[in-house]
């Protein structure tokens, strides 16, 4: 199908058999559907559409539903988009996305594509389905800086695009970089994952300050980091002993969690986290960030089939890098909406990935933002 083909609703809407909590099935045709990795938001702020990638044409494309209606529009036309490089402006305005070895941009309302940079003789992501392989980018809150990792001859490169020039700039070069995200509260830095040995690191946009933030301990399984809104903490799973968090002005860390929170994220406030778990898998978990350890709340059970068995054991890379069997849409990569009234994440629980929000209920807010959990 073409751009901008509409499918009328798929939305199905049932409830959780185990804690009665609203669930709304978007997606419902036989192939793999996802919303963006969970440190990227999949709606804009106003929430006029949820973004998601569905392989209905037998390959990768950008969707989104209009929430209005229901609608579901086909956003890009292309055999080669890095499908988890998505990231929807805040503003509501664009997607972008990486394809090939260009840096694009499609417009929401007109649909018109725009490629931004053309990076020439370059992989913009690795082998594989973890880290680096994923490409996943970053847009800054304000929509005004877009980062992207790439590789030349077997080196990293972090470049940071200007959206309003199409300008960009090589910031850093190294051994690995995957995983980026902006801080929330400065959009001068940004965290980024190195080795899967040393991941914690963080950079100035002009490429000033680069710096790790956590020292590993030999045995240690560091992961899937996220920034807490507000108070400038980088939050990290202690796989799977918990969440720890790192201010990165003064290095002070303390522990947010003590379950075996897997894909981790707070809402725009920092006032609630949500995680998806597994080995065991207890469900979504919402918890206060802030609070006791973060004594987690069960939201849903999403019967994801959460691929990865080298997940259920000791760290598998002290070594160096491992084969493994993970895909991604086969995790629920939970995150919020903007109104903090909806957890959007995926699950193959039907026998194909399709794309879930949960809506948060009003007594758990309570809880939480009471500090009773």
């Amino acid at each position: 199908m073409a751009r901008g083909q509409i499918y009328p609703s798929e939305s199905i809407s049932f409830q959780d058999e185990s804690t009665g909590v609203k669930i709304r099935q978007v997606t419902d045709q036989a192939s793999i559907h996802h919303h963006p990795f969970f440190i990227v938001p999949a709606y804009d702020d106003a929430m006029q559409r949820l973004i998601f990638v569905s392989h209905r044409t037998s390959r990768p494309e950008i969707y989104a539903e209009e929430r209005a209606n229901g609608n579901l529009i086909q956003l890009t036309e292309r055999e080669d988009i890095g499908e988890y490089s998505l990231y929807p402006s805040h503003d509501g305005r664009y997607v972008y996305f990486t394809a090939g070895s260009g840096a694009y941009r499609v417009h929401t309302e007109t649909l018109r594509e725009e490629r931004l940079v053309d990076f020439g003789e370059i992989n913009l992501r690795e082998a594989g389905m973890v880290a680096d392989a994923m490409g996943t980018t970053a847009l800054s809150f304000d929509d005004r800086f877009w980062a992207i990792r790439f590789s030349v001859n077997g080196k990293a490169c972090l470049a940071v695009v200007d959206t309003s020039s199409g300008e960009h700039e090589i910031i850093l070069k190294r051994d690995t970089i995957a995983h980026l995200m902006f801080c929330p509260d400065d959009a001068d830095l940004l965290y980024y994952a190195g080795p899967l040995k040393d991941r914690v690191w963080a950079i100035k946009r002009d490429g000033t300050g680069n710096r790790r933030l956590y020292q590993r301990a030999p045995g240690e399984w560091i992961t899937h980091e996220s920034w807490i809104p507000g108070k400038r903490e980088l939050a990290f799973v202690d796989w799977n002993k918990g969440i720890r968090a790192i201010n990165v002005d003064t290095g002070v860390e303390r522990r947010v969690a003590s379950f075996n929170a897997w894909h981790a994220i707070c809402n725009r406030d920092g006032t609630m986290m949500v995680a998806d778990t597994n080995f065991p898998d207890i469900g979504l978990q919402l918890f206060n960030p802030l609070g006791r350890a973060g004594l987690p709340i069960t939201l849903c059970y999403p019967g994801a089939s959460s691929e990865g068995a080298h997940w259920n054991g000791p760290f598998p890379y002290e070594d160096g890098p491992i084969k493994v069997y993970a895909p991604q849409h086969t995790h629920p990569h939970p995150s919020f909406s903007p109104d903090n009234r909806i957890v959007v994440y995926t699950s193959d629980r039907t026998g194909h990935a399709q794309v879930y929000e949960a809506e948060i209920p009003e007594a758990i807010k309570e809880r939480l933002q009471n500090g009773t959990e």
